[in-house]
């Protein structure tokens, strides 16, 4: 029933009955008159419009401005708005220093904090918008673990940059930094090209992490069909603001819920995204992450698998050639996830924010021929994943990595250990490496940084002196959606647990097979054992604060790297209290 023939909501069913119903309330209700709420708006089902804005960096400065016209949604709807904002850590400026401990341990934040303001406030339902790399799985999981009826929507991408008459992203700018320390570019280059690489507001413009998971929340259908594509300058981001706010209304009228939403299915549906868009490595991470919050098992071996019989269709960067606005130019996700769906690969009966189903969604979608971003899963690029997993005597919990644009599958080398990142990273940059060699980034985990790290400074300086097919890496650390090159991360056990990793020796023959999802020493288990009764654990130096609170509770990456318990530990859901 369309939400204009509904003669109103019902209070007493809902959250904000604690704190806007009844004589003992009225203290409570001082408060939003105080704010200039009138009796009408306050007898009105209370939406929490989440924002992760800040003057962090271009991703999420454009992100006020859309809460704003959310809001207007949901008063169109007869729906109250309580905006409210959360952190965020900007990966490309904590990038290559002690500030990138904080990036994952952000997301966990920002999914504490959106709940903690909700079950404070007894907000009924949730929009949550977001522009950065780990904003957007913690508001999705924040929206899972409250389970009010939500919708996502993302900020939008950033417009590329022209340099030298090519597009351009932040990419390019990290890979400078190489090129630069190598000799191959100077100074000049570099300073203009940091100038005109990013030149609006807006997440980064490849297939990095932000877009890849801006996919999955149409893929999973958390998002309005369309809302991920469009550049955060545009100004029908605001049009898709707008509908976010009405729909989440529709959804509180329907009572349906995230995890109505969001079930195992429709997770293997974002899997199959992130593959055939040759994704960022850190969708294994928050895929499980998310299934956690909804007390569903699909760890990285799961979305491994899907990973590995996905076809990968999309010509995007880092590994193509073209940015998130040329897939926007197009038609955006919903062309991609037709392709996919008329080939076979998504469950089409999923249910959406829409209140239909992905394939009543898709039903109106014109694949378009005219153009080579996307391909129909037919002609694929490649017939598997840009993503795929391993695993073997050095990850038997698993470990990723990103083939998209590797030309052979296959690498064995000599292992060259570092115990951080600074110290790898200081290697590379006086080019103290050779090829041939597997550098491995250790002590760099959950548990270990603390914090995980990303490590596109150090792979993008590879790169940029032109060793990208010359070397591996291997971490128990991750990457950026921006890494190419042969970069394994979230290999684990890890070693601040006592993982293979951390026995590993300089010298020792490293297999890697992507083709076959091996990886492995040249080390028998009587030799792994042997070294093992010589290690001792180490301590980080970070004995207080968040990031030893966090690596008190962090689990394994193998299951999204989560603190808590999930949704399997629950006795009753925040939604019906």
């Amino acid at each position: 029933m369309p939400l204009d023939d509904k003669p109103g909501f019902d209070k007493s069913k809902l959250p904000s009955r604690h704190v806007t119903v009844g004589p003992s309330r009225a203290p409570a209700r001082s408060y939003y008159y105080a704010m200039g709420l009138s009796e009408e708006e306050i007898n009105q089902p209370f939406v929490g419009v989440a924002t992760c804005w800040n003057e962090a960096a271009p991703c999420n400065i454009s992100l006020s401005r859309q809460a704003k016209a959310a809001k207007v949604g949901v008063e169109q709807a007869r729906g109250t708005p309580r905006e409210f904002t959360t952190i965020t850590v900007t990966d490309g400026i904590a990038m290559g220093h002690q500030g990138m401990k904080s990036s994952l341990v952000s997301r966990e934040v920002i999914v504490d904090s959106v709940e903690l303001t909700m079950r404070g406030h007894c907000y009924d339902a949730l929009v949550g918008i977001a522009g950065c790399d780990k904003s957007l799985p913690g508001m999705m999981m924040s929206m899972l673990r409250l389970n009010v009826p939500s919708v996502f929507m993302y900020g939008g991408s950033i417009l590329p940059g022209k340099f030298k008459g090519k597009d351009v992203t932040v990419q390019e700018v990290f890979e400078a930094v190489g090129a630069h320390a190598a000799g191959k570019m100077s100074g000049e280059d570099l300073h203009a090209l940091e100038c005109v690489a990013c030149p609006s507001a807006g997440s980064c413009g490849g297939q990095f992490t932000a877009n890849t998971m801006a996919c999955v929340s149409e893929a999973i259908g958390l998002a309005l069909p369309g809302s991920a594509g469009a550049p955060a300058p545009y100004e029908s981001r605001d049009q898709y603001a707008e509908a976010s706010g009405r729909a989440v209304m529709d959804l509180l009228a329907r009572n349906l819920r995230p995890r109505d939403i969001v079930t195992r299915k429709a997770l293997e549906n974002g899997a199959v995204v992130v593959a055939a868009s040759g994704g960022s490595t850190n969708a294994a991470l928050h895929l499980p992450a998310m299934a956690h919050e909804c007390g569903i098992e699909f760890d990285i071996h799961d979305v491994a698998e899907i990973f590995r019989r996905t076809p990968y269709i999309a010509d995007l960067k880092p590994a193509g050639r073209y940015v998130a606005k040329d897939l926007f130019e197009i038609g955006g996700v919903p062309v991609l996830m037709k392709a996919l769906y008329d080939g076979g690969y998504l469950h089409g009966d999923c249910i959406t924010v829409t209140g239909k189903t992905i394939a009543e969604n898709l039903a109106d979608v014109k694949f378009p021929t005219d153009q080579d971003i996307i391909r129909p899963t037919s002609d694929p690029i490649s017939t598997w994943g840009g993503v795929v997993g391993l695993r073997g005597n050095l990850a038997p919990q698993g470990a990723i990595v990103k083939v998209a644009g590797l030309e052979d599958l296959k690498f064995t080398g000599t292992a060259r250990c570092f115990d951080s990142e600074e110290e790898a990273f200081e290697a590379v940059n006086r080019r103290d490496y050779k090829e041939g060699d597997v550098i491995v980034i250790r002590y760099e985990g959950p548990r270990g940084g603390p914090g995980m790290r990303e490590m596109l400074a150090t792979t993008a300086a590879i790169y940029g002196q032109g060793m990208g097919k010359s070397v591996a890496l291997i971490t128990d650390g991750r990457f950026s959606g921006a890494t190419r090159g042969f970069c394994i991360g979230h290999v684990g056990p890890e070693a601040a647990v006592g993982g293979p990793i951390g026995l590993l020796r300089d010298g020792d023959k490293i297999i890697i097979d992507a083709g076959t999802g091996k990886l492995d020493v040249d080390l028998t288990e009587a030799e792994l054992e042997e070294r093992r009764k010589s290690w001792q654990p180490r301590q980080h130096d970070y004995q207080s604060g968040a990031l030893w609170k966090y690596a008190q509770t962090v689990g394994d990456a193998e299951k999204g790297a989560v603190t808590h318990p999930g949704g399997k530990a629950e006795t009753h859901q925040y939604a019906d209290i």
